[in-house]
C-alpha cells in the first residue's frame, strides 16, 4: 500500500503538470484541431495512470477523475466548449475544474442545502453496510444486490463531497452539487438527467448528445434525432465504464456494462418519447412515490443483471469493501497498541 501511495502522488503531480502545460501552451493555440493535437498527448497519459495501481480505490478514482472527466473536458476544452470555457482566470482554477467533477454555482439561490442530519444518516448507513459484509455468506443475492448498490452510491457520494469540501477550501467559491438525492428521482430521465453524478451529463450532453442531434436532424425529424441523441450518449457512457472496469478489474470486457447503459438508453428515449404524447400527460397519472419506487427498482434491478456480475466475478467488491475497511482496522489496531502500552 505504501507504494500505491507514492505512484497515487507522482500520478497527480504528473498530472498537474500536463494541465499546466495545457492552461499556458494550448489555450494560447486557437480552437481547433491544432489545439486538440497539442492536448491529446496529455490525454494519452491520463488514459495509463490508471495501470500504476492495483488498489481498487486508486485505479477507480485515477480513472473516472482523469482518464474520463478530464480527457472529456480538454477534448470539448480544445473547442471552447465544456467547463474550461471560458478559460479561467487563475491556474489553480483549471486545475481543479479539470481534475475534479465539479463547476461554480451559477445561481446560489437556487441551490436545496439538504439537513445534516441527513449526511449524519448517510455515515450510520454506510458503518452498517461495512459491518453486514461480515455476514454476507447468510444473505440472499437480492439482499447483496441492495447492499452493493448502497456501497456505490455511498463511496461516491463521500468522495465527491470531500473533493467539494477541499475545492471549497482552495478556491473559496461556492460549487454545484455533483449529485441530487438519486433515490428520490422520478423517472429515468430525472436519474440520469438531473440526480446521478452530474458532472458526467453535463459533460456527456456537449460532448455527445448535442453533436449527434444536431447532424440527426439534418436526415431525419425532431423525435428520431432526439432518440439517437439520448441512444448515443448512453452507448459512450457504457464504453467509458467499460474502460473503468478494466482498469479496476483487469480482466477483459464483457459488453455487459455497455448493454446496461444500452438499455437505460432506449428506455430513457422511449420514456421522453412517451410523456409527450398528450394523451399520456392528460390520462396517465402515477404517484411520485409509485414512480420512485419503479425507477429505482428498474436500476437496481438492471443492475444486478448487467453492472455489478462483472465486478462481483472480478472480486471487485469484495477488494472495495476490504479496502474500505482498512482505515478503521489500523486505527483499531493503533488504539489497542497504546491501550496496551
Amino acid at each position: 500500500m505504501d507504494e500505491q501511495l507514492k505512484n497515487f502522488i507522482k500520478v497527480w503531480i504528473s498530472a498537474t503538470i500536463s494541465i499546466s502545460y495545457c492552461y499556458y501552451i494550448s489555450a494560447r493555440i486557437k480552437a481547433g484541431v491544432f489545439r486538440l493535437l497539442s492536448v491529446l498527448p496529455v490525454c494519452v497519459l491520463f488514459l495509463v495512470f490508471p495501470l500504476f495501481f492495483s488498489s481498487v480505490h486508486f485505479s477507480g478514482s485515477i480513472a473516472f477523475f482523469l482518464s474520463w472527466l478530464a480527457n472529456f473536458k480538454l477534448i470539448l476544452f480544445s473547442f471552447d466548449q465544456g467547463p474550461l470555457s471560458p478559460l479561467p482566470l487563475t491556474l489553480s482554477r483549471f486545475i481543479c475544474f479539470t481534475c475534479f467533477p465539479i463547476k461554480p454555482l451559477q445561481n446560489p439561490k437556487s441551490q436545496d442545502q439538504l439537513p445534516k442530519w441527513v449526511f449524519a444518516i448517510k455515515v450510520a448507513m454506510f458503518g452498517a453496510l461495512l459491518h453486514m459484509y461480515e455476514y454476507k455468506q447468510y444473505m440472499s443475492p437480492s439482499v447483496l444486490l441492495v447492499l452493493y448498490s448502497l456501497h456505490i452510491y455511498l463511496e461516491l457520494e463521500f468522495a465527491l463531497m470531500l473533493v467539494k469540501v477541499l475545492v471549497l477550501i482552495t478556491l473559496g467559491c461556492d460549487l454545484e452539487p455533483q449529485s441530487n438525492e438519486p433515490y428520490l428521482a422520478t423517472s429515468l430521465q430525472d436519474f440520469w438527467g438531473h440526480r446521478w453524478n452530474l458532472m458526467v451529463p453535463a459533460i456527456l450532453r456537449p460532448a455527445v448528445y448535442t453533436p449527434v442531434r444536431r447532424l440527426a436532424q439534418r436526415i431525419m425529424n425532431s423525435d428520431q434525432a432526439l432518440f439517437l441523441g439520448v441512444f448515443a450518449t448512453f452507448l459512450v457512457s457504457g464504453a467509458v465504464h467499460e474502460l473503468i472496469f478494466f482498469y479496476i478489474t483487469r480482466d477483459m470486457p464483457t459488453g455487459e456494462v455497455t448493454w446496461f447503459f444500452v438499455l437505460h438508453g432506449v428506455c430513457t428515449a422511449a420514456e421522453v418519447a412517451v410523456k409527450k404524447q398528450k394523451f399520456v400527460r392528460r390520462w396517465w397519472r402515477v404517484s411520485p412515490m409509485v414512480s420512485r419506487l419503479l425507477t429505482v427498482g428498474f436500476v437496481v434491478g438492471t443492475s444486478g443483471w448487467l453492472f455489478f456480475p462483472p465486478l462481483i466475478r472480478s472480486g471487485m467488491v469484495v477488494r472495495l469493501a476490504n479496502e474500505a475497511l482498512m482505515p478503521i482496522d489500523f486505527f483499531n489496531r493503533k488504539l489497542f497498541y497504546n491501550a496496551e502500552s
